[in-house]
C-alpha cells in the first residue's frame, strides 16, 4: 500500500466512530497526522481511538451532530484551539435508510437524510472554509457516493442528498480555488461497511449488488481510505472540484 506523510498536519474527520471514518482516522494517525474526530456516539469514537492506539496528545474527540450548526461550529473551533490550525477536513458523517420506492418513502426519512447527508456537509464547509482562508489554504474532502452521480433505485432520499453534496463540492471548489483551498468529493460504490448491515438481512442482496459491478465484487473499506489519503495529499495538488468515483466500473457504461 502506498504511504503518505501527514506529519503534524491537522486532519478533521466527522463520522469517525465506524466505517470509512474509523479506518481513515487510524490511517491518517499512522501517517503522522494530528486528529480532530467527531461522531454522534462518543463512546464508540473513544473506543475506536483506543483500538487504533492513537496517543491522547495527538487526538481531540468530540460528540457532534453534523445536522446541528452549534455542534459543528464548536467542533471546528475546538480543533483550532487545540491544534492551532486545520489542514485537512474530511466531511464523512452520513446515514442510510431502509430500501423503499419513492412512493413509499416517508417525509421523516427524507428530511433526516437531507439534514445529515447534505445539510451536515454544508454546515461543515461553512465552519471549515473561513479557518482555511485565515491560515492561507487547506484541503476538504466531502464523502458523497456513487448514488450521488447516478440514480439509486430504492434509495431516493439518500441519492438526493448525495447528489447535493457534489453540487456543494463543485461550488466551494470554484469559490475558494484562488484561496489555495482544494475541495473534492469521494464517491464510493458498494463497500463492505456498517451502512450495508441492514441489507445483509435480506438474503442474496449483497450477491445481487456484487453481480451488478463489472469487477464482480464489493469494495473493501481500505481501498476507499487509500483514496482519501491520496486525494488529500500534496501529491494531488492540482485536483479540485472533482467527484472521484471508486465503483469497480459500475458507472462506466
Amino acid at each position: 500500500m502506498t504511504t503518505y506523510d501527514y506529519t503534524d498536519k491537522v486532519v478533521l474527520i466527522t463520522g469517525a466512530a465506524s466505517g470509512f471514518g474509523r479506518l481513515a482516522a487510524a490511517a491518517f494517525a499512522e501517517a503522522g497526522a494530528l486528529l480532530a474526530l467527531a461522531d454522534l456516539n462518543l463512546g464508540a469514537l473513544d473506543a475506536a481511538v483506543s483500538d487504533a492506539g492513537i496517543a491522547p496528545e495527538h487526538v481531540l474527540t468530540m460528540r457532534c451532530d453534523v445536522a446541528v450548526n452549534s455542534d459543528v461550529q464548536q467542533f471546528v473551533a475546538a480543533t483550532v484551539t487545540r491544534f492551532g490550525r486545520l489542514d485537512v477536513a474530511i466531511n464523512n458523517a452520513g446515514i442510510g435508510h431502509p430500501l423503499a420506492r419513492l412512493e413509499d418513502c416517508d417525509e421523516e426519512t427524507f428530511d433526516r437524510n437531507i439534514a445529515v447527508n447534505l445539510k451536515g456537509v454544508f454546515l461543515c464547509l461553512r465552519a471549515e472554509l473561513p479557518q482555511m482562508v485565515r491560515q492561507g489554504g487547506g484541503v476538504i474532502l466531502n464523502v458523497s457516493s456513487v448514488a450521488g452521480i447516478a440514480g439509486a433505485p430504492m434509495l431516493g432520499p439518500y441519492a438526493a442528498a448525495k447528489h447535493g453534496v457534489i453540487g456543494l463540492t463543485k461550488t466551494a471548489a470554484l469559490e475558494y480555488a484562488r484561496r489555495n483551498i482544494r475541495v473534492n468529493a469521494l464517491c464510493p460504490g458498494y463497500t463492505h461497511t456498517p451502512l450495508l448491515d441492514e441489507l445483509r438481512a435480506r438474503p442474496g442482496t449483497l450477491d445481487h449488488m456484487a453481480a451488478a459491478i463489472p469487477m464482480q465484487r464489493l469494495a473493501q473499506p481500505a481501498e476507499i481510505v487509500q483514496a482519501m489519503l491520496w486525494a488529500c495529499s500534496a501529491q494531488n495538488s492540482f485536483m479540485t472540484g472533482q467527484a472521484i468515483t471508486l465503483d469497480g466500473g459500475l458507472t462506466a457504461g
